[in-house]
């Protein structure tokens, strides 16, 4: 069975404080961002909220699209969002209903 790779990023309010990750599990994840699992930026900031995420098809892909997001500046981030989630839903919900 093949592993998915997803490239996230999450927001601690609309056009707050984002970050960018990679996981394969997604809900996991997201999951110990929201419970204050995961020590370091995201904690620090409440920094919780998954406001858009995408699929990679391996984990070398995934990493290297992180890396490459995280380079960007924050307008071109702010439209990678909006593009997706114009209303900055926390799509973890979405995902686990």
């Amino acid at each position: 069975m093949k592993e998915n790779f997803y490239v996230y990023m999450l927001a601690n309010q609309k056009r707050g404080t984002l970050y960018v990750g990679v996981t394969s599990d997604l809900i996991k994840r997201v999951y110990e961002h929201k419970k204050g699992f995961v020590d370091g930026f995201t904690k620090k900031y409440s920094v919780s909220q998954l406001v858009y995420y995408e699929l990679a098809k391996d984990a070398v892909t995934a990493i290297t699209r992180e890396k490459h997001i995280k380079k960007w500046n924050r307008v071109w981030k702010l439209k990678l969002i909006e593009e997706h989630n114009p209303e900055w839903e926390d799509l973890y919900y979405k995902l686990t209903t």
